[in-house]
């Protein structure tokens, strides 16, 4: 008795291991997500990491203002990488920064988000990445679509974004 009870177990821990696995390689379908990854801690990589950041939404403000679908941005974002690409090394050359940039769109695991008042879990998402230099540094996080971090651009602070998506999503929360 004590043998099937240890295989049970075992065969419950097996099972649920597997489980939280598939789960958790399964890509969240309702958000494009953006992360840069500073090239280190230091106050000027952050500081950097949050100028490529300015450069890149301001760039892609007017590029994803007419998707109205995650495949729709998914595709402007893969048509622009190389442009994305060199906003950001602009922003290097700019600082006097000598560091690379890796610019690419993957299926990532992104930790529990908090925009105002949506909540965005932590799972496997689509991500527009972005990283600098040696990508030691912390990370910027947001969502690309809906646009809720594009909000937030100082440049565009007075502009108001409509998406169907983002007030279905509103009026479920």
């Amino acid at each position: 008795m004590k043998y099937i009870l240890s295989f049970v177990g075992v065969c419950l821990v097996a099972v649920s291991i597997l489980f939280f696995k598939d789960n958790k390689e399964e890509v969240n379908e309702d958000y494009l997500r953006i992360y840069v990854s500073a090239n280190s801690q230091t106050s000027k990589d952050e500081e950097i990491k949050y100028m490529v950041k300015d450069a890149v939404v301001d760039y892609l403000i007017p590029y994803l203002a007419f998707s109205k679908t995650k495949d729709e941005a998914k595709e402007v974002i893969n048509e622009n990488l190389e442009k994305i690409n060199e906003v950001a090394r602009s922003v290097l050359s700019a600082n006097d920064v000598d560091y690379g940039v890796k610019v690419s769109l993957n299926k990532e695991d992104v930790p529990l988000r908090v925009y105002d008042d949506l909540v965005v879990e932590e799972g496997v998402y689509d991500c527009l990445k972005i990283e600098l230099g040696s990508s030691q540094g912390d990370d910027w996080w947001c969502v690309v679509f809906p646009a809720v971090c594009f909000v937030s651009s100082k440049k565009y602070e007075n502009i108001e974004y409509i998406s169907k998506i983002w007030e279905i999503i509103n009026n479920v929360t």
